[in-house]
């Protein structure tokens, strides 16, 4: 599954830290979602989505493997 929460971040000017703190999670499971070396729960993903204001579909993207 890959992300594009970065992009997204860098749109609402947010740091890892204030993303991980929005959605209860370390800065540290942010930046593993944004390398790709860890897929959230759920719940997780759609917590990110609510803090941009977007369907999950719109944040995470399945891969053909997946």
């Amino acid at each position: 599954m890959k992300n594009n929460i970065r992009v997204e971040r860098a749109i609402k000017g947010l740091t890892q830290e204030e993303l991980a703190n929005n959605v209860s999670v370390s800065r540290q499971t942010i930046n593993a979602m944004e390398a790709n070396k860890y897929v959230p729960s759920t719940v997780l993903a759609m917590k990110i989505a609510r803090v941009f204001n977007k369907p999950v579909e719109e944040i995470f993207f399945l891969e053909q493997t997946d």
